[in-house]
Protein backbone atom coordinates (compact mmCIF):
# COMPACT_ATOMS: atom_id res chain seq x y z
CA UNK A 1 0.00 0.00 0.00
CA UNK A 2 1.71 3.03 -0.73
CA UNK A 3 0.29 6.19 0.71
CA UNK A 4 0.62 9.78 -1.47
CA UNK A 5 1.66 12.80 0.00
CA UNK A 6 -0.78 15.18 1.41
CA UNK A 7 -0.87 18.94 -0.44
CA UNK A 8 -2.33 21.93 0.33
CA UNK A 9 -3.86 23.71 -2.16
CA UNK A 10 -2.64 27.38 -1.00
CA UNK A 11 1.00 26.52 -1.90
CA UNK A 12 0.16 24.62 -5.15
CA UNK A 13 1.99 21.47 -5.59
CA UNK A 14 4.74 22.06 -3.23
CA UNK A 15 3.88 18.97 -0.57
CA UNK A 16 3.47 20.04 2.94
CA UNK A 17 3.08 17.27 4.48
CA UNK A 18 4.99 14.35 2.93
CA UNK A 19 5.43 10.73 3.60
CA UNK A 20 8.64 9.78 2.67
CA UNK A 21 8.39 5.95 3.01
CA UNK A 22 4.88 3.56 2.23
CA UNK A 23 4.14 1.79 5.51
CA UNK A 24 3.97 -2.07 4.79
CA UNK A 25 1.08 -2.47 7.83
CA UNK A 26 -2.17 -3.39 6.37
CA UNK A 27 -5.08 -0.69 7.05
CA UNK A 28 -1.97 2.00 7.39
CA UNK A 29 -4.71 4.31 5.05
CA UNK A 30 -6.83 4.04 7.69
CA UNK A 31 -4.31 5.78 10.06
CA UNK A 32 -2.33 7.77 7.73
CA UNK A 33 -5.70 9.64 6.51
CA UNK A 34 -5.39 13.59 4.83
CA UNK A 35 -7.60 14.57 8.21
CA UNK A 36 -5.09 12.78 10.39
CA UNK A 37 -1.96 14.24 8.78
CA UNK A 38 -3.42 17.90 8.69
CA UNK A 39 -4.06 17.63 12.38
CA UNK A 40 -0.29 16.02 13.16
CA UNK A 41 0.83 18.70 11.24
CA UNK A 42 -1.09 21.90 12.95
CA UNK A 43 0.43 20.75 16.51
CA UNK A 44 3.92 20.62 14.51
CA UNK A 45 3.68 24.27 13.44
CA UNK A 46 2.29 25.06 16.58
CA UNK A 47 4.53 23.66 18.82
CA UNK A 48 8.17 22.49 17.00
CA UNK A 49 9.83 25.55 17.51
CA UNK A 50 9.09 25.78 21.34
CA UNK A 51 10.30 22.11 21.18
CA UNK A 52 13.86 23.06 19.52
CA UNK A 53 14.17 26.22 21.87
CA UNK A 54 13.86 23.61 25.29
CA UNK A 55 16.05 21.13 23.63
CA UNK A 56 18.70 24.27 23.65
CA UNK A 57 17.79 24.98 27.09
CA UNK A 58 19.09 21.62 27.89
CA UNK A 59 21.67 21.74 26.37
CA UNK A 60 22.81 25.45 27.82
CA UNK A 61 21.90 23.98 31.46
CA UNK A 62 24.39 20.57 30.72
CA UNK A 63 27.37 23.14 29.60
CA UNK A 64 26.87 24.91 32.96
CA UNK A 65 27.16 21.78 34.90
CA UNK A 66 30.50 20.76 33.11
CA UNK A 67 31.82 24.52 33.63
CA UNK A 68 31.57 23.52 37.53
CA UNK A 69 28.09 24.16 38.06
CA UNK A 70 25.25 21.56 40.28
CA UNK A 71 21.64 20.58 40.15
CA UNK A 72 19.18 22.48 43.25
CA UNK A 73 15.58 22.78 43.64
CA UNK A 74 14.50 26.26 41.83
CA UNK A 75 14.51 29.42 44.24
CA UNK A 76 12.16 31.05 41.36
CA UNK A 77 9.82 28.48 41.89
CA UNK A 78 9.44 28.56 45.92
CA UNK A 79 5.79 29.07 46.01
CA UNK A 80 4.85 27.10 43.84
CA UNK A 81 6.73 24.50 46.10
CA UNK A 82 5.25 25.96 48.83
CA UNK A 83 1.92 26.60 47.80
CA UNK A 84 -1.39 25.03 48.87
CA UNK A 85 -2.72 23.98 45.56
CA UNK A 86 -3.43 19.68 44.18
CA UNK A 87 -3.79 18.51 40.60
CA UNK A 88 -7.28 17.85 39.07
CA UNK A 89 -8.91 14.35 40.70
CA UNK A 90 -8.02 11.01 39.01
CA UNK A 91 -10.84 9.73 36.41
CA UNK A 92 -12.56 6.37 37.78
CA UNK A 93 -10.06 4.44 35.70
CA UNK A 94 -6.99 5.45 37.17
CA UNK A 95 -8.16 5.26 40.80
CA UNK A 96 -6.45 1.88 40.97
CA UNK A 97 -3.12 1.29 39.19
CA UNK A 98 -1.51 -1.76 41.99
CA UNK A 99 0.19 -3.27 38.80
CA UNK A 100 0.95 -1.87 35.04
CA UNK A 101 1.80 -4.08 32.62
CA UNK A 102 4.55 -2.63 30.04
CA UNK A 103 5.46 -3.09 26.44
CA UNK A 104 5.22 -1.93 22.87
CA UNK A 105 2.40 -1.54 21.10
CA UNK A 106 3.94 -3.23 18.01
CA UNK A 107 3.32 -6.20 17.21
CA UNK A 108 -0.43 -6.98 17.71
CA UNK A 109 0.29 -10.42 19.53
CA UNK A 110 2.93 -8.01 22.03
CA UNK A 111 -0.69 -5.74 22.48
CA UNK A 112 -2.91 -8.54 22.93
CA UNK A 113 -0.42 -10.43 25.94
CA UNK A 114 -0.60 -7.08 27.58
CA UNK A 115 -4.44 -6.43 27.17
CA UNK A 116 -5.41 -9.63 28.12
CA UNK A 117 -2.83 -10.41 31.53
CA UNK A 118 -5.19 -9.06 33.78
CA UNK A 119 -2.80 -5.87 35.25
CA UNK A 120 -5.04 -2.72 35.87
CA UNK A 121 -3.21 -0.26 33.71
CA UNK A 122 -0.97 -1.20 30.30
CA UNK A 123 1.53 0.76 29.46
CA UNK A 124 1.26 1.03 25.67
CA UNK A 125 4.92 1.78 24.36
CA UNK A 126 5.77 4.12 21.51
CA UNK A 127 8.95 5.06 23.13
CA UNK A 128 11.94 2.77 24.87
CA UNK A 129 10.45 -0.60 24.26
CA UNK A 130 9.88 0.26 20.46
CA UNK A 131 12.09 0.69 17.36
CA UNK A 132 10.41 3.41 15.50
CA UNK A 133 10.43 1.96 12.29
CA UNK A 134 7.43 3.18 10.19
CA UNK A 135 5.97 0.49 10.26
CA UNK A 136 6.02 0.10 14.38
CA UNK A 137 5.12 4.04 14.35
CA UNK A 138 1.97 3.14 11.95
CA UNK A 139 1.39 -0.27 13.64
CA UNK A 140 1.32 0.89 16.71
CA UNK A 141 -1.68 3.59 16.66
CA UNK A 142 -3.70 1.49 14.47
CA UNK A 143 -3.19 -1.69 17.12
CA UNK A 144 -4.51 1.04 20.22
CA UNK A 145 -7.00 2.15 17.63
CA UNK A 146 -8.55 -1.43 16.89
CA UNK A 147 -7.80 -2.16 20.65
CA UNK A 148 -10.28 0.49 21.52
CA UNK A 149 -12.90 -0.70 19.14
CA UNK A 150 -12.55 -4.23 20.62
CA UNK A 151 -11.37 -5.45 17.54
CA UNK A 152 -7.71 -6.34 17.70
CA UNK A 153 -6.63 -9.56 16.66
CA UNK A 154 -4.15 -11.36 14.88
CA UNK A 155 -3.26 -15.07 13.82
CA UNK A 156 0.65 -16.15 13.92
CA UNK A 157 2.55 -17.34 10.40
CA UNK A 158 1.94 -20.76 12.00
CA UNK A 159 -1.99 -19.80 12.16
CA UNK A 160 -1.92 -19.21 15.93
CA UNK A 161 -4.68 -17.13 16.66
CA UNK A 162 -4.50 -14.59 19.43
CA UNK A 163 -7.38 -12.48 20.33
CA UNK A 164 -8.70 -10.08 23.36
CA UNK A 165 -10.33 -12.42 26.18
CA UNK A 166 -13.99 -11.56 27.14
CA UNK A 167 -13.52 -12.50 31.16
CA UNK A 168 -10.92 -10.71 32.15
CA UNK A 169 -11.40 -6.85 32.90
CA UNK A 170 -9.26 -5.44 30.12
CA UNK A 171 -6.37 -2.71 31.41
CA UNK A 172 -6.68 0.78 31.24
CA UNK A 173 -4.65 1.86 28.46
CA UNK A 174 -1.86 4.50 29.04
CA UNK A 175 0.16 5.70 25.76
CA UNK A 176 3.95 6.33 26.12
CA UNK A 177 4.80 8.56 22.57
CA UNK A 178 8.44 9.69 21.89
CA UNK A 179 10.50 11.73 23.90
CA UNK A 180 10.69 15.46 22.77
CA UNK A 181 14.18 14.47 21.42
CA UNK A 182 13.28 12.33 18.42
CA UNK A 183 12.38 13.13 14.96
CA UNK A 184 10.31 11.15 12.54
CA UNK A 185 11.88 11.43 9.51
CA UNK A 186 9.12 9.12 7.90
CA UNK A 187 6.90 12.23 8.00
CA UNK A 188 8.50 15.78 6.58
CA UNK A 189 5.75 19.00 7.48
CA UNK A 190 7.00 21.85 5.27
CA UNK A 191 10.36 19.94 4.50
CA UNK A 192 11.56 19.42 7.90
CA UNK A 193 10.73 16.10 9.73
CA UNK A 194 8.59 15.62 12.54
CA UNK A 195 8.72 16.22 15.93
CA UNK A 196 8.36 12.59 16.98
CA UNK A 197 6.53 13.14 20.19
CA UNK A 198 3.64 15.11 18.47
CA UNK A 199 3.32 12.17 15.71
CA UNK A 200 2.54 10.10 18.21
CA UNK A 201 0.36 11.73 20.55
CA UNK A 202 -1.39 13.36 17.52
CA UNK A 203 -2.29 9.85 15.60
CA UNK A 204 -2.97 8.39 18.54
CA UNK A 205 -5.73 11.62 20.10
CA UNK A 206 -7.27 11.59 16.93
CA UNK A 207 -8.13 8.26 15.80
CA UNK A 208 -8.67 7.08 19.79
CA UNK A 209 -9.61 9.92 21.94
CA UNK A 210 -13.89 9.67 21.46
CA UNK A 211 -13.03 5.75 21.25
CA UNK A 212 -12.01 5.55 24.51
CA UNK A 213 -13.96 8.13 26.37
CA UNK A 214 -17.17 6.38 24.80
CA UNK A 215 -15.55 3.37 26.66
CA UNK A 216 -15.62 4.85 29.97
CA UNK A 217 -11.80 5.68 30.06
CA UNK A 218 -10.41 8.46 28.10
CA UNK A 219 -6.43 9.27 26.17
CA UNK A 220 -4.47 8.87 28.82
CA UNK A 221 -0.28 9.29 28.52
CA UNK A 222 2.90 8.56 30.32
CA UNK A 223 5.53 11.34 29.14
CA UNK A 224 9.02 10.09 28.91
CA UNK A 225 12.63 12.31 29.36
CA UNK A 226 11.71 15.69 30.98
CA UNK A 227 14.03 17.58 32.10
CA UNK A 228 11.94 20.85 33.33
CA UNK A 229 8.79 22.58 34.50
CA UNK A 230 8.83 24.14 31.49
CA UNK A 231 8.70 21.32 28.70
CA UNK A 232 6.29 20.00 31.04
CA UNK A 233 3.94 23.01 30.09
CA UNK A 234 4.61 22.81 26.36
CA UNK A 235 2.61 19.21 26.85
CA UNK A 236 -0.13 21.10 28.48
CA UNK A 237 -0.30 23.62 25.95
CA UNK A 238 -0.22 20.81 23.11
CA UNK A 239 -3.28 18.78 25.72
CA UNK A 240 -5.21 22.32 25.60
CA UNK A 241 -5.21 22.58 21.76
CA UNK A 242 -5.85 19.20 21.04
CA UNK A 243 -8.94 19.21 23.23
CA UNK A 244 -10.37 22.25 21.82
CA UNK A 245 -9.77 21.09 18.11
CA UNK A 246 -10.80 17.67 18.56
CA UNK A 247 -14.10 18.99 20.53
CA UNK A 248 -13.25 17.22 23.72
CA UNK A 249 -13.75 18.53 27.42
CA UNK A 250 -10.69 20.64 28.41
CA UNK A 251 -8.89 18.12 31.07
CA UNK A 252 -9.71 14.88 29.42
CA UNK A 253 -6.46 14.10 28.80
CA UNK A 254 -4.30 12.66 31.46
CA UNK A 255 -0.53 12.58 32.17
CA UNK A 256 2.02 10.36 34.30
CA UNK A 257 5.16 11.85 34.21
CA UNK A 258 8.18 9.69 34.33
CA UNK A 259 10.59 11.27 36.74
CA UNK A 260 13.60 9.14 34.95
CA UNK A 261 16.30 12.24 34.44
CA UNK A 262 17.90 13.98 37.53
CA UNK A 263 16.70 17.21 36.53
CA UNK A 264 13.06 16.70 36.75
CA UNK A 265 14.04 15.07 40.44
CA UNK A 266 14.08 18.40 41.18
CA UNK A 267 11.36 19.99 39.61
CA UNK A 268 8.90 17.11 40.52
CA UNK A 269 6.13 19.69 42.25
CA UNK A 270 6.43 22.32 39.59
CA UNK A 271 5.89 19.44 36.61
CA UNK A 272 2.55 18.57 38.46
CA UNK A 273 1.81 22.12 38.93
CA UNK A 274 2.20 22.87 34.94
CA UNK A 275 0.02 20.00 34.11
CA UNK A 276 -2.31 20.44 37.34
CA UNK A 277 -5.61 19.83 35.10
CA UNK A 278 -4.02 17.36 33.34
CA UNK A 279 -1.69 15.29 35.49
CA UNK A 280 -2.65 11.84 37.11
CA UNK A 281 0.81 10.93 38.81
CA UNK A 282 4.77 10.57 38.60
CA UNK A 283 6.40 7.62 37.96
CA UNK A 284 10.17 6.67 39.38
CA UNK A 285 11.50 5.26 36.01
CA UNK A 286 14.69 3.85 37.88
CA UNK A 287 17.17 3.13 34.62
CA UNK A 288 16.59 6.28 32.68
CA UNK A 289 17.16 8.14 35.85
CA UNK A 290 20.42 6.59 36.27
CA UNK A 291 21.39 7.06 32.65
CA UNK A 292 20.53 10.61 33.02
CA UNK A 293 22.73 11.02 36.23
CA UNK A 294 25.72 9.50 34.48
CA UNK A 295 24.54 11.69 31.39
CA UNK A 296 24.38 15.33 33.33
CA UNK A 297 27.75 14.51 35.74
CA UNK A 298 29.62 12.51 33.09
CA UNK A 299 32.58 14.95 33.64
CA UNK A 300 32.13 15.44 37.40
CA UNK A 301 34.63 13.32 38.43
CA UNK A 302 34.99 10.03 40.25
CA UNK A 303 32.44 11.07 42.73
CA UNK A 304 29.88 10.56 39.97
CA UNK A 305 30.79 7.23 38.80
CA UNK A 306 28.30 4.77 39.43
CA UNK A 307 29.75 0.73 40.33
CA UNK A 308 28.57 -1.91 37.66
CA UNK A 309 24.92 -1.79 36.86
CA UNK A 310 23.98 -4.80 38.51
CA UNK A 311 25.01 -3.76 42.25
CA UNK A 312 22.92 -0.64 41.99
CA UNK A 313 19.87 -1.10 44.28
CA UNK A 314 17.02 0.85 45.14
CA UNK A 315 17.55 0.56 48.72
CA UNK A 316 20.70 2.77 47.59
CA UNK A 317 20.49 6.26 49.69
CA UNK A 318 20.34 8.30 46.71
CA UNK A 319 17.51 6.31 44.99
CA UNK A 320 15.83 5.93 48.39
CA UNK A 321 16.06 9.94 48.58
CA UNK A 322 14.59 10.21 44.83
CA UNK A 323 12.22 7.77 45.37
CA UNK A 324 10.77 8.74 48.86
CA UNK A 325 10.46 12.21 47.08
CA UNK A 326 8.42 11.44 44.41
CA UNK A 327 6.02 9.80 46.79
CA UNK A 328 6.04 12.52 49.33
CA UNK A 329 5.49 14.98 46.44
CA UNK A 330 2.68 12.68 44.79
CA UNK A 331 0.42 12.52 47.80
CA UNK A 332 0.74 15.61 48.69
CA UNK A 333 -0.86 16.89 45.26
CA UNK A 334 -3.48 14.31 45.09
CA UNK A 335 -1.77 12.60 42.29
CA UNK A 336 -0.79 8.71 41.86
CA UNK A 337 3.00 7.32 43.18
CA UNK A 338 4.13 4.72 40.48
CA UNK A 339 6.86 2.30 41.37
CA UNK A 340 9.54 1.07 39.30
CA UNK A 341 10.46 -1.45 36.25
CA UNK A 342 10.34 -5.56 37.62
CA UNK A 343 12.34 -6.58 34.41
CA UNK A 344 12.28 -9.93 35.16
CA UNK A 345 11.66 -12.34 32.09
CA UNK A 346 10.40 -15.89 33.81
CA UNK A 347 12.46 -19.22 32.60
CA UNK A 348 9.61 -21.40 32.61
CA UNK A 349 12.46 -24.30 31.91
CA UNK A 350 14.34 -23.20 34.71
CA UNK A 351 12.01 -23.49 37.76
CA UNK A 352 14.52 -22.64 40.29
CA UNK A 353 16.22 -19.44 38.47
CA UNK A 354 12.25 -18.18 38.10
CA UNK A 355 11.43 -18.85 41.50
CA UNK A 356 14.32 -16.66 42.63
CA UNK A 357 13.87 -13.98 39.97
CA UNK A 358 10.17 -13.85 41.62
CA UNK A 359 11.43 -13.40 45.32
CA UNK A 360 13.73 -10.48 44.29
CA UNK A 361 10.49 -9.09 42.76
CA UNK A 362 8.08 -9.60 45.71
CA UNK A 363 11.13 -7.97 47.66
CA UNK A 364 11.10 -5.39 45.26
CA UNK A 365 7.31 -4.29 45.37
CA UNK A 366 7.27 -4.91 48.60
CA UNK A 367 9.31 -2.32 49.67
CA UNK A 368 7.86 0.02 46.99
CA UNK A 369 4.28 -0.56 48.51
CA UNK A 370 5.53 -0.18 52.13
CA UNK A 371 6.64 2.97 51.17
CA UNK A 372 3.80 4.31 50.00
CA UNK A 373 3.89 3.73 46.00
CA UNK A 374 0.29 3.72 44.61
CA UNK A 375 0.99 0.65 42.28
CA UNK A 376 3.95 -0.82 40.25
CA UNK A 377 5.21 -1.83 37.11
CA UNK A 378 6.18 -5.33 35.59
CA UNK A 379 7.21 -6.40 31.58
CA UNK A 380 6.09 -9.61 31.82
CA UNK A 381 2.44 -10.89 32.36
CA UNK A 382 3.45 -13.98 34.62
CA UNK A 383 5.18 -11.01 37.23
CA UNK A 384 1.41 -9.67 37.23
CA UNK A 385 0.21 -11.78 40.18
CA UNK A 386 3.50 -11.14 42.48
CA UNK A 387 2.77 -7.61 42.19
CA UNK A 388 -1.06 -7.76 42.45
CA UNK A 389 -0.31 -9.66 45.66
CA UNK A 390 2.04 -7.35 47.36
CA UNK A 391 0.13 -4.52 46.95
CA UNK A 392 -3.41 -6.17 47.38
CA UNK A 393 -1.89 -7.20 50.82
CA UNK A 394 -0.97 -3.20 51.49
CA UNK A 395 -4.23 -2.02 49.85
CA UNK A 396 -6.80 -4.31 50.35
CA UNK A 397 -10.08 -2.74 49.55
CA UNK A 398 -8.49 0.98 48.69
CA UNK A 399 -7.61 1.55 45.29
CA UNK A 400 -4.78 3.94 46.09
CA UNK A 401 -2.78 5.14 49.99
CA UNK A 402 -2.72 8.92 48.70
CA UNK A 403 -3.51 9.24 52.69
CA UNK A 404 -0.35 8.35 53.17
CA UNK A 405 1.21 11.72 53.43
CA UNK A 406 5.22 11.27 54.65
CA UNK A 407 5.77 14.31 56.53
CA UNK A 408 8.88 13.36 57.71
CA UNK A 409 10.70 12.40 54.55
CA UNK A 410 12.88 15.63 54.03
CA UNK A 411 15.12 15.35 50.98
CA UNK A 412 17.97 17.59 49.91
CA UNK A 413 19.65 18.14 46.76
CA UNK A 414 23.07 17.23 48.22
CA UNK A 415 20.88 13.65 49.00
CA UNK A 416 19.66 13.22 45.54
CA UNK A 417 23.35 13.70 44.00
CA UNK A 418 25.30 11.36 46.59
CA UNK A 419 25.95 8.91 43.68
CA UNK A 420 28.95 7.58 46.29
CA UNK A 421 26.12 6.75 48.38
CA UNK A 422 25.75 3.30 46.10
CA UNK A 423 28.33 1.43 47.02
CA UNK A 424 29.85 -1.29 45.10
CA UNK A 425 32.28 -1.49 42.51
CA UNK A 426 33.75 -0.72 39.17
CA UNK A 427 34.57 -4.35 37.91
CA UNK A 428 36.34 -5.52 34.17
CA UNK A 429 32.84 -7.93 34.11
CA UNK A 430 30.69 -5.39 34.13
CA UNK A 431 32.70 -3.87 31.32
CA UNK A 432 32.19 -6.83 29.67
CA UNK A 433 28.37 -6.89 30.46
CA UNK A 434 27.75 -3.55 29.43
CA UNK A 435 29.11 -3.98 26.13
CA UNK A 436 27.21 -7.23 25.13
CA UNK A 437 24.17 -5.59 26.79
CA UNK A 438 24.83 -2.74 24.35
CA UNK A 439 25.55 -4.37 21.12
CA UNK A 440 22.75 -6.51 21.79
CA UNK A 441 20.15 -4.65 22.20
CA UNK A 442 20.87 -1.99 19.51
CA UNK A 443 21.24 -4.99 16.98
CA UNK A 444 17.81 -5.95 17.98
CA UNK A 445 16.40 -2.55 17.55
CA UNK A 446 18.04 -2.10 14.22
CA UNK A 447 16.01 -5.71 13.46
CA UNK A 448 12.95 -3.47 14.34
CA UNK A 449 12.22 -4.40 17.65
CA UNK A 450 12.70 -2.23 20.65
CA UNK A 451 12.39 -4.87 23.70
CA UNK A 452 14.72 -7.79 23.84
CA UNK A 453 14.84 -10.21 26.98
CA UNK A 454 18.59 -10.98 27.47
CA UNK A 455 20.15 -13.06 30.34
CA UNK A 456 16.71 -13.00 31.63
CA UNK A 457 16.01 -9.78 31.70
CA UNK A 458 14.14 -7.06 30.18
CA UNK A 459 15.77 -5.23 28.14
CA UNK A 460 14.96 -1.73 26.25
CA UNK A 461 16.53 1.62 25.56
CA UNK A 462 17.26 2.90 28.88
CA UNK A 463 19.14 -0.73 30.10
CA UNK A 464 21.71 0.44 26.47
CA UNK A 465 22.07 3.94 27.69
CA UNK A 466 22.98 2.91 30.98
CA UNK A 467 25.52 0.35 29.29
CA UNK A 468 27.29 2.06 26.70
CA UNK A 469 27.31 5.62 29.15
CA UNK A 470 29.11 4.06 32.02
CA UNK A 471 31.62 2.78 29.39
CA UNK A 472 32.36 6.43 28.36
CA UNK A 473 32.28 8.10 31.61
CA UNK A 474 34.52 4.78 33.13
CA UNK A 475 37.20 6.17 30.08
CA UNK A 476 36.92 9.69 31.31
CA UNK A 477 37.78 8.94 34.53
CA UNK A 478 40.63 6.58 33.77
CA UNK A 479 39.01 4.40 36.74
CA UNK A 480 41.04 0.85 37.95
CA UNK A 481 38.33 -2.15 37.89
CA UNK A 482 38.61 -3.97 41.43
CA UNK A 483 38.39 -7.56 40.06
CA UNK A 484 41.70 -7.58 38.00
CA UNK A 485 43.53 -4.22 38.95
CA UNK A 486 43.52 -3.39 35.71
CA UNK A 487 43.70 0.20 34.38
CA UNK A 488 40.32 1.13 31.91
CA UNK A 489 41.96 1.93 28.31
CA UNK A 490 40.54 2.74 24.68
CA UNK A 491 42.51 -0.95 23.51
CA UNK A 492 40.83 -2.76 26.69
CA UNK A 493 37.33 -1.52 25.71
CA UNK A 494 38.09 -2.58 22.01
CA UNK A 495 39.53 -5.62 23.11
CA UNK A 496 36.81 -6.54 25.39
CA UNK A 497 34.49 -5.16 22.82
CA UNK A 498 35.69 -7.93 20.10
CA UNK A 499 35.30 -10.94 22.72
CA UNK A 500 31.56 -10.04 23.45
CA UNK A 501 30.96 -9.38 19.55
CA UNK A 502 32.46 -12.47 19.19
CA UNK A 503 30.45 -14.15 21.84
CA UNK A 504 27.61 -12.88 20.04
CA UNK A 505 28.43 -14.11 16.54
CA UNK A 506 28.23 -17.54 17.87
CA UNK A 507 24.91 -16.58 19.44
CA UNK A 508 22.63 -15.03 16.28
CA UNK A 509 22.05 -16.77 12.47
CA UNK A 510 24.78 -15.29 10.54
CA UNK A 511 22.91 -13.40 8.03
CA UNK A 512 21.15 -11.55 11.33
CA UNK A 513 24.63 -10.39 12.55
CA UNK A 514 26.00 -9.13 9.15
CA UNK A 515 22.66 -7.21 8.91
CA UNK A 516 22.48 -6.05 12.24
CA UNK A 517 25.18 -7.23 15.16
CA UNK A 518 28.08 -5.83 12.99
CA UNK A 519 26.53 -2.14 12.18
CA UNK A 520 25.56 -1.67 16.05
CA UNK A 521 29.05 -3.16 17.40
CA UNK A 522 30.61 -0.34 15.05
CA UNK A 523 27.85 2.30 16.70
CA UNK A 524 28.66 1.60 20.06
CA UNK A 525 32.89 1.06 19.67
CA UNK A 526 31.97 5.12 17.88
CA UNK A 527 30.33 6.32 20.81
CA UNK A 528 32.12 4.70 23.25
CA UNK A 529 35.21 5.56 22.51
CA UNK A 530 34.48 9.25 21.07
CA UNK A 531 35.89 12.11 22.51
CA UNK A 532 32.33 13.77 22.43
CA UNK A 533 29.64 12.03 24.27
CA UNK A 534 26.39 11.36 22.46
CA UNK A 535 23.35 12.58 24.01
CA UNK A 536 20.75 9.73 23.01
CA UNK A 537 22.08 6.37 21.73
CA UNK A 538 18.51 6.07 19.77
CA UNK A 539 19.83 8.91 18.03
CA UNK A 540 22.67 7.77 15.65
CA UNK A 541 21.09 4.33 15.42
CA UNK A 542 17.62 6.04 14.32
CA UNK A 543 20.20 6.92 10.88
CA UNK A 544 21.05 2.91 10.59
CA UNK A 545 17.18 2.50 11.00
CA UNK A 546 15.58 0.96 7.78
Amino acid sequence: MTTPAVKDASVGAVPVVEITRESGITGADEILTPEALAFVAELHRRFAGTRDGLLAERREKRERIARGGTLDFLPETREVREGDWLVASAPDALLDRRVEITGPAAPPKMAINALNSGARVWLADLEDATSPTWDNVVGGVKNLRDAALGTLAYTSPAGKPYALRTDVRRPTVVTRPRGWHLPERHLLIDGEPAVGALVDFGLHVFHTAKLLIANGHGPYYYLPKLESHVEARLWNDVFVFAQEALGIERGTIRATVLIETIPAAFEMEEILFELREHASGLNAGRWDYLFSMIKVFRDAGEAFVLPDRASVAMTAPFMRAYTELLVKTCHRRGAAAMGGMAAVVPNRNDLEVTAAAFEKVRADKTREADDGFDGSWVAHPDLVPVCREVFDAVLGDRPNQFERQRPEVEVTAAQLLDVASAGGEVTEAGLHANLYVAVAYTAVWLSGNGAVAIHNLMEDAATAEISRSQVWQQLRNGVVFADTGRRISPELVRTALDEEVGRLRGEVDPALFVRCYEPAAALIADICLSEEYVDFLTLPAYELLD
